[in-house]
């Protein structure tokens, strides 16, 4: 898998050469302007130099010519430059010239003009589409609750991003990955059915209500605290209910769906307030019940790429051990080097090891697949190396005057796209904290053969922001025991697409 870490900067400065053809005629037309006004007004001809101020609070360009100025007239340089800045009357593009220090003219642009000359000019500059099809996967928020503002983040990255390719002539997809059967949506499932004993009728007509996201986001934090009271049950509650969910059956598959679907709906028109829009909604659900994932197993275990484990804490597991090394710590046996790492950095080593190891699981011991499994069908999909497809529906849901479609398990659209096209390169936009199941996952690939499509699984990763207590409280927020503790995003983790 390789890695990309704030490229989207990168890729904005290497599409600054349109903003940068607009700055050249600007600042050319300033500099004629100048010189035209010293000799019409002082009887001088000078060849005018500009500057970038230093900060973009001084303006977007500043002259020293008042000082050369200043030689010639046995005026003061200030002097000189205030009658110029009062006198020179209005340049298009030019918002205003103002003096600074001993004597500088400052001149700040028209932003808006500014900015609408580059949006004009980069659309006329695009270059010609490629033939081959590039994916970008982002936003992937889990349906359990409002999108926040670090869902918001990812989202943000994946739409500039896209963009950017899109001008630069790739032939972009934009998949938004909806994990509809993982953990996060199944503890709502078990607040509504088991915590506040609803029925699936009563949650159909709740979803109907304002702010169901919402609602559904302090019920996540209500399952959350009922769990950590008797971890026995969540953990019998939670494999009973992802199994339901996974084979599709009972009522804890049908409120499943009524929840994923209602707050994928607010999730889209949160994201049209931004104009970022999507091309494909590929929904975990039919990854299981079209049979993506018995058909990617299947090549898993054939190849040899995943291991079945008899014994340790990871006993009755499907794991992926890609080096000897990795597989002796599985098994309970750290590796020379892996002791090494463990001697010196103690239980935090411990428990990073510990960490990676959940990772490579593949297959529960109850049967259920977890987030990476799934994950590996989707990415053999995206290549064109399942030899299946999905079917696909335009989505019900979708924000007024905007069609979305949906990989959905029904009949599907004769007239829907062709998204089951091979891409060439696949760009998959989450934070760092998924690195490492981003590794996995290529490596599921490498297993397989397809060391090419491996290498071409690019994530686009970046780092958290997360308020410290301090800025939290200085914010105004009201903070508990637990979160007033100082925290280190590095020891974070999660197994979702996108921040919990």
């Amino acid at each position: 898998m390789f890695r990309r870490r704030f490229g989207i900067l990168a890729c904005i400065a290497d599409g600054a050469k349109f903003r940068g053809t607009v700055y050249l005629k600007l600042t050319k037309r300033l500099r004629e302007a100048l010189a035209g006004h010293i000799r019409e007004k002082y009887g001088v001809e000078l060849a005018v130099v500009l500057e970038r101020p230093p900060k973009i609070e001084m303006g977007e360009a500043a002259s020293p010519v008042s000082f050369e100025l200043a030689k010639r007239l046995k005026k003061a340089p200030r002097m000189i430059a205030q009658e110029i800045a009062n006198s020179i009357g209005k340049i298009e593009g030019i918002g205003r010239i103002e003096v600074a220090g001993a004597g500088y003219l400052n001149a700040y642009f028209d932003r808006g003009a500014f900015w609408g000359a580059s949006i004009e000019e980069a659309k006329s500059g695009a270059a010609a589409e490629k033939n081959e099809k590039v994916i970008v996967e982002h936003t992937s928020i889990n349906p359990n609750k409002a999108a926040h503002i670090g869902h918001v983040r990812n989202a943000v990255l994946g739409d500039t991003m896209a963009r950017i390719l899109r001008h630069s002539g790739e032939r972009v997809q934009v998949q938004n990955y909806i994990d509809n059967t993982g953990v996060q949506v199944a503890d709502v499932v078990i607040g509504f059915l088991h915590m506040e004993k609803r029925t699936p009728i009563g949650v159909k007509m709740l979803a109907m209500e304002p702010r169901f996201d919402y609602y559904c986001w302090d019920l996540y934090a209500k399952a959350t605290q009922f769990f950590a009271e008797d971890k026995a049950r969540a953990a019998e509650l939670r494999g009973q209910t992802l199994k339901a969910m996974e084979e599709n059956h009972g009522e804890d598959a049908e409120v499943a769906q009524v929840v994923a679907d209602a707050i994928v709906g607010y999730h889209l028109r949160t994201m049209l307030r931004l104009g970022i829009t999507y091309d494909l909604l590929a929904r975990e659900s039919e990854i299981l019940h079209l049979k993506f994932w018995d058909a990617a197993f299947a090549m898993l275990k054939e190849s040899g790429a995943i291991e079945f484990v008899d014994s340790g804490k990871m006993a009755g597991c499907w794991v992926m051990p890609w080096k000897d090394e990795a597989k002796e710590s599985i098994e309970g046996k750290p590796a020379k080097d892996e002791k090494a790492a463990l001697n010196t950095e103690g239980a935090e080593g411990t428990e990073k090891e510990e960490e990676n190891n959940q990772d490579k699981i593949i297959v529960r011991s109850n049967g259920t697949v977890t987030y990476v499994g799934k994950d590996i069908a989707y990415q053999l999909w995206k290549f064109g190396l399942l030899g299946k497809d999905f079917r696909y529906a335009r989505w019900e849901d979708a924000p007024e005057g905007e069609v979305v479609w949906s990989t959905t398990s029904s009949g599907g659209d004769a007239g829907a796209p062709n998204f089951g096209e091979p891409a060439a390169i696949v760009y998959n936009v989450i934070d760092t904290r998924q690195s490492y199941l981003q590794d996995v996952v290529a490596e599921g690939l490498r297993g397989l053969g397809h060391t090419k499509e491996a290498e071409r699984s690019i994530h686009f990763s970046y780092d958290i922001v997360a308020l410290t207590p301090r800025c939290a409280r200085e914010l105004g927020y009201e903070l508990s025991e637990e979160e007033a503790k100082p925290a280190s995003p590095s020891t974070s983790s999660t197994n979702t697409k996108s921040p919990a």
